[in-house]
């Protein structure tokens, strides 16, 4: 039997995009523009706070990290979360420790190992980041072990290609791009007051007008609105045929949640991104709270934990769209082996301009041409590192 022979989690850079590029000496592209990232206002729960309004890196506590997994027989796997020391003492000092000999291949023993581990101090928020990290070096390195990719291990692909869309305000690059479908994060919220409203039609509108009818439009409002906000905000856009509108409200209220389904009975509602372990999904989807789920593979869990909700999903009628799954082959080889993933975000935060290609995380991730993306189908999840970017990546 292959046993694991050691865990270890450690700071790694949060632009590890620089690592890859000191690693092969490429010379980037250079931009036509400033992204939108840099100087974009994007509604947020900290908006009624004026100093705090403008940037969301003014406020939030970050930081990447890395956990890196290693088997008796020599193979290691490699995973990602973020929020720094907090989330690395966790997986050192509590979880490494305790899964040390155990058998190397057992997913989902292992998973549910570190939610009983971490069921004192409880096991979403902080924990759930690390119990995500540890899960996905776990499957990269089982991958590894197997010769097999991951959506292999998962079932096999459940279709020749994933469909993508883009995240972001250059709406005019993912057009560019040959992406057939779009997502804006929302400039204002209800702290804005009533002139939020207006100001947010009209730049629902511009981005309509820009795209055309045939395209499909999204909106992203980041736990920036109230119940009543949201409502008449999205009886506002209503003309202009939004796909959906997502992560509205204050991720704890499920109350709230259930209540703005009430009021919008015809809209397509998404949230999840800022929901940990599996349980608020289960009561979400017990009350058909929202449409669409968006867990994020690297936060509320890790692959084991996506699995879980999306069974919880499917079985409820409700569709699953990882956060930012197109963004690590994570979330590639989770979305690509599963029927009930039908769509990706891509999160396009690079200046226009630059290839995507150069944006990637890891140096063996797959991009998406045209809107569609096939994953790396190396053993793993096809990360293509070396220790030489390992140890760029690395604090």
């Amino acid at each position: 039997m292959i046993r694991i022979k050691e865990i270890k989690a450690f700071p790694i850079r949060n632009d590890m995009v620089g690592a890859l590029y000191k690693e092969d000496r490429k010379t980037p592209t250079p931009p036509r523009r400033p992204p939108w990232t840099k100087d974009a206002e994007v509604a947020g729960p900290m908006s009624g706070y004026a100093r705090f309004k403008r940037l969301r890196s003014s406020w939030r506590f970050d930081g990447a990290v890395g956990c890196l997994a290693t088997a008796s027989d020599g193979t290691t796997g490699f995973g990602i979360t973020r929020y720094g020391t907090p989330v690395i003492s966790l997986i050192n000092d509590h979880f490494a420790s305790l899964l040390a000999d155990e058998n190397a291949l057992a997913t989902d023993r292992l998973w549910d190992m570190m939610m009983r581990m971490a069921s004192p101090y409880g096991p979403g928020g902080l924990a759930s980041y690390a119990i995500s990290a540890v899960d996905l070096a776990l499957w990269d390195m089982k991958g590894k072990i197997l010769g097999l990719p991951v959506y292999e291990l998962a079932g096999g692909p459940a279709r020749e290609s994933q469909f993508c869309y883009a995240t972001g305000n250059d709406t005019d690059w993912h057009m560019e791009l040959g992406f057939k479908a779009t997502k804006l994060a929302c400039p204002y919220g209800m702290f804005d007051g009533l002139e939020a409203l207006a100001r947010n039609e009209e730049f629902v509108a511009r981005h309509r007008e820009m795209i055309g009818p045939d395209i499909e439009l999204m909106l992203d409002c980041w736990m920036a609105f109230d119940v009543e906000f949201a409502v008449r905000m999205a009886e506002r856009l209503r003309p202009y045929r939004l796909r959906w509108i997502e992560d509205c409200l204050t991720p704890e209220n499920m109350d709230a949640h259930t209540a703005l389904r009430q009021r919008l009975p015809w809209q397509t509602l998404a949230s999840g991104e800022h929901w940990y372990t599996p349980y608020p999904f289960s009561q979400a989807a017990a009350h058909h709270m929202v449409d669409i789920f968006q867990p994020d593979i690297c936060w509320v869990g890790g692959f084991s934990g996506c699995q879980r909700i999306n069974h919880i999903a499917e079985a409820a009628g409700i569709e699953v769209i990882l956060h930012a799954g197109m963004n690590t082959p994570y979330g590639q080889h989770f979305s690509f082996a599963n029927a009930n993933v039908r769509w990706g975000e891509y999160f396009v935060g690079a200046a226009p301009g630059v290839p995507l290609e150069e944006t990637i995380v890891f140096p063996g991730m797959a991009t998406p041409k045209n809107g569609k993306l096939v994953p790396n189908g190396e053993p793993g999840f096809g990360l293509g590192l070396t220790e030489s970017i390992l140890d760029r990546m690395r604090i």
